[in-house]
């Protein structure tokens, strides 16, 4: 206690700038390769992928602002444990948060996409271990996330190896692509607008109080897809369409473009509306501690500068060092356009929303390679970079150990020099 109030003022300061890198890592990462696709695949420049990303991430995570967030990320810790040790917890969580924010910066540096949730999840098992003991960890919920390393990467695969294969033979196998590109991309944009509807609401409106059941969301998804089809057959009719597409491949990756900015946008509107606000949780349960005196809540308000932080943090990451995580997923898989690029990121959309209605832990990094590697797989296993693929493989496996032993460096060295 006395240590809290001591250096509290301090201990905001620091935490803060340890939140805000572990933000810029979000940013350079989790964000990056999100836009990776539609950067590779052209369908985007890296300039519009950074504006893109900065308003849709920080208009979810403005809508995400009044939610409580969880102090200790998926229940993975109890932290009243800590109720009459709170400056633990504090020093715990600083180096839980310095911990995932040196690691993603390592991963992007060398363009791994890594999962920013299992490494603040890595982090934070590793000082509840060496403070209260594996007995304080519920590894039952850690089984669940390594079990999503192999179940959501191979079920966005299928998906993204459907949707591909059925482009090339309904439109790109054919005599006359362009034709039935309008004919068929009505009831492709239909499918895309039905599933970000899913996703925008079940994963971010739900923050604004808007809170559907199953089959009001279902119903209104339905009603948004049936508008979208009918505005793009109209449009990919329209004259306006004739003179931007031409006769060949050009036009019709120009309709799947569309749709893979859609995809893009709904993506990350879902990322900033649940992954940024839960990923600076530390901070918060930190600020809270800090500021009530040593109190120990379960969950924890948001301060009101924690949400501003965070989103600085992200755009600061994209911007700087984006560029190597969004060359990985755009280019160093397997080559993408506009028409692969979509399959990929409608079905990381899709698995998004399997994975929600089952309550199944996933990685939206990971769910994203996996239907990359889906794409690749149609094309065929020439098409695969094999090294890439094996780095980022090993680097999934190595992230929550790796978050865990920098945790526990982090915590100690605070702790000899704090306490």
């Amino acid at each position: 206690m006395e240590t809290l109030s001591h250096y509290s003022t301090l201990l905001v300061i620091l935490t803060a700038i340890f939140g805000f890198l572990m933000a810029f890592g979000i940013g350079a990462n989790d964000v990056s390769n999100a836009m990776g696709t539609s950067v590779g695949s052209k369908a985007i420049t890296p300039r519009q992928a950074i504006l893109v990303a900065m308003f849709f991430e920080g208009t979810g995570a403005y809508l995400a602002g009044g939610e409580v967030t969880e102090t200790i990320k998926d229940g993975i810790v109890d932290p009243t444990i800590f109720i009459n040790q709170p400056e633990i917890l504090v020093l715990g969580m600083m180096g839980a948060l310095l911990a995932a924010g040196v690691w993603l910066l390592i991963a992007s540096r060398v363009g791994w996409p890594v999962s920013t949730t299992h490494t603040i999840i890595g982090a934070i098992i590793g000082f509840a271990c060496v403070t209260v003991g594996t007995s304080a960890v519920d590894w039952h919920s850690l089984l669940g996330i390594v079990g999503s390393w192999f179940i959501t990467p191979i079920i966005a695969g299928i998906i993204a190896y459907t949707i591909f294969t059925s482009t090339q033979r309904l439109i790109f196998d054919t005599e006359s692509p362009l034709e039935n590109a309008k004919k068929y991309g009505p009831f492709y944009m239909g499918l895309t607008v039905f599933i970000i509807s899913l996703v925008t609401i079940k994963k971010g409106l739900k923050h604004v109080g808007l809170h559907l059941d199953n089959l009001e969301t279902f119903g209104l998804s339905l009603c948004f897809s049936i508008i979208a089809i009918i505005a793009c057959r109209f449009y990919l009719r329209s004259t306006a369409f004739e003179k931007q597409a031409d006769s060949g491949f050009g036009g019709v990756e120009k309709v799947f473009r569309i749709l893979m900015l859609l995809t893009a946008c709904s993506m990350a509107f879902a990322h900033g509306s649940n992954d940024v606000a839960n990923a600076i949780g530390p901070l918060s349960a930190v600020v809270s501690v800090v500021e009530n005196g040593g109190i120990v809540a379960s969950k924890t308000q948001l301060a009101w500068w924690i949400l501003p932080l965070g989103a600085l943090g992200i755009i600061c990451g994209l911007a700087i060092m984006g560029h190597q995580v969004m060359g990985t997923i755009g280019t160093g898989i397997t080559d993408l356009t506009p028409s692969r690029g979509f399959s990929a990121e409608f079905a990381t959309a899709t698995t998004v929303i399997l994975a929600s209605g089952t309550g199944l832990p996933i990685s939206t990094t990971q769910t994203l390679v996996g239907a990359v590697l889906g794409v690749g797989f149609a094309r065929g296993i020439a098409a695969l970079n094999l090294t890439v693929i094996r780095n980022i493989i090993s680097s999934w496996v190595i992230t929550l150990p790796a978050g865990a032993v920098f945790s526990i460096i982090i915590f100690y060295t605070l702790k000899a020099v704090l306490l």
